[in-house]
């Protein structure tokens, strides 16, 4: 008998955390009375709202950079994204001594953008409805001899997400279920990685906008399926297709999929707001919103939920957030 070993293991995401240790936040796991109560379960949230940039993905971003040999570092990274990844990037570029190079829609949130260029890096702007944003990256990386420090698609990039679930259960200990947010895929299946490799009992659940329900679709068919650009106010998780190496992992590790939608998301970030004191972006509430909707269907006595961010501007946030939007 022969067996394959995944292109990331609970050893990887470990390591990952090592090299993270006193770079990346350790971020905070709320509990709240009210949100037990209100879905009869035992919530854990863990806030990547409080981690640097405001977000999950410096985890990765920092994790792929640092690991890169010195010649290759010191010429430069390159990324493309709608504005988390991007602002990881740039600032892993900053921390480690080297620039940064980052492929942005032009509709990004302006504040995604403005911290992106903050943190230094250059910004090339395209087109997110007719444009390539990969090959455009890739491109640009060849041209000016950078490495690309892609979002989701590379072990060590979904190694360091992982951390975030690995400290979640290092805290709580054992869940019945883990919910976090699916656009790209790294997140969720960083964080299956690391949940299933320490109780491999626990479910692992992950939430789409429903306008970009790619990932629902390619597990149901067994490959990777396109859906059109996704119009969602979760603009993290407005991805057309799953990651190849993401999917790979997920098809074998998540236990299945939920889908909301967005006045759900809204109804998500306003509780929060109100309730639990805190600010998650759209992408980041898709989660929470699973849960107060019901459409995680009953749960389990123990649940734990990924908040992935808190970027967002306070225009926006006003704006999303008023009655009747």
């Amino acid at each position: 008998m022969t067996t394959t070993t995944p292109p990331v293991t609970l050893d990887d995401v470990r390591a990952a955390a090592g090299r993270l240790e006193g770079v990346a936040h350790r971020t905070p796991v709320l509990r709240s009375r009210t949100l037990d109560a209100r879905v009869g379960a035992e919530v854990h949230l863990k806030c990547e709202n409080f981690q640097r940039v405001g977000a999950f993905k410096f985890r990765g971003a920092y994790h792929a950079a640092s690991r890169l040999a010195p010649g290759r570092l010191s010429r430069g990274i390159a990324a493309y994204s709608s504005g988390n990844h991007a602002q990881a990037v740039a600032l892993a570029a900053r921390e480690l001594g080297t620039t940064a190079v980052i492929v942005m829609p032009e509709d990004a949130p302006p504040s995604k953008r403005a911290a992106t260029e903050g943190y230094g890096a250059e910004i090339v702007t395209y087109d997110r409805y007719t444009g390539d944003r990969v090959a455009l990256a890739e491109a640009l990386a060849a041209e000016r001899g950078l490495t690309l420090v892609p979002p989701y698609e590379h072990p060590h990039v979904i190694a360091g997400q992982g951390t975030a679930a690995l400290e979640l259960v290092e805290e709580t200990g054992e869940l019945d279920v883990l919910f976090a947010p699916v656009g790209g895929g790294g997140l969720i299946a960083g964080s299956a990685t690391a949940v299933k490799g320490t109780h491999p009992a626990t479910r692992v659940i992950g939430v789409e906008p429903e306008a970009g329900d790619d990932t629902k679709r390619s597990l149901e068919a067994g490959r990777r399926v396109s859906v059109p650009v996704p119009r969602t106010i979760a603009d993290g998780q407005a991805l057309h297709t799953p990651g190849e190496l993401t999917f790979s992992l997920n098809r074998r590790l998540l236990d299945g999929i939920v889908l909301v939608g967005d006045d759900e998301i809204r109804d998500a970030m306003r509780f929060a707001f109100e309730r639990l004191k805190i600010v998650l972006e759209p992408s980041g509430a898709t989660p929470l919103a699973a849960l107060l909707t019901g459409r995680a269907g009953p749960l389990p006595p123990r649940v734990g939920l990924i908040l992935s961010g808190g970027n967002i501007d306070a225009d926006r946030f006003a704006r999303l957030c008023a009655p009747g939007d």
